[in-house]
């Protein structure tokens, strides 16, 4: 018997935790819509069996992430460079704004696998160790991923330096 109400309750409970991680590892509301969707229709079809199981926010975060590595490998983008930045948004925005959308930009330029463990680590504050294990990888690679993906964002985005040596420190 499938427990409708818990898993409604759950849901409206958590939903914007859940729709951050989405949209921060799939870099679109589009995209993580579909990707929040596709992780919870997984849960909610084992949903007796993922409550029972003591976190089910961690494990719908590892349907998420799994789900996005599956969606990417299936796609493949080829990354098209320039020579030339996109111009910035109007003159009018806060420096909060612009720095989300260098952000975005910066994080849509990592790898899945580095994408996934900034997330894990800096926006969902996730221990090394708890990050390994929705990934289903050794603390080893999450560190190694987490060290070439700040020292990605330095380059792709200098002006996030700052941001990114505070959370290291943190």
């Amino acid at each position: 018997m499938v427990d409708e109400e818990g898993f409604r309750e759950f849901v409206q409970a958590r939903l914007p935790r859940l729709s951050r991680a989405a949209y921060l590892l799939a870099g679109g509301h589009a995209q993580a819509e579909d990707l929040l969707q596709a992780a919870l229709i997984k849960a909610a079809l084992h949903w007796a069996k993922v409550s029972a199981a003591g976190d089910p926010e961690a494990y719908i975060r590892k349907i998420l992430y799994h789900e996005h590595v599956r969606t990417w490998r299936r796609r493949r983008f080829l990354e098209h460079t320039t020579d030339v930045l996109p111009e910035t948004a109007g003159g009018d925005e806060t420096d909060r704004a612009v720095l989300r959308l260098v952000l975005e930009q910066a994080l849509a330029k990592l790898t899945p696998k580095q994408r996934a463990v900034v997330v894990l680590r800096y926006f969902e504050d996730l221990s090394e160790a708890v990050t390994a294990q929705v990934m289903g990888t050794s603390v080893g690679t999450v560190k190694s991923q987490t060290n070439h993906a700040l020292s990605r964002l330095r380059t792709l985005a200098p002006e996030l330096a700052e941001l990114v040596e505070m959370e290291v420190r943190s």
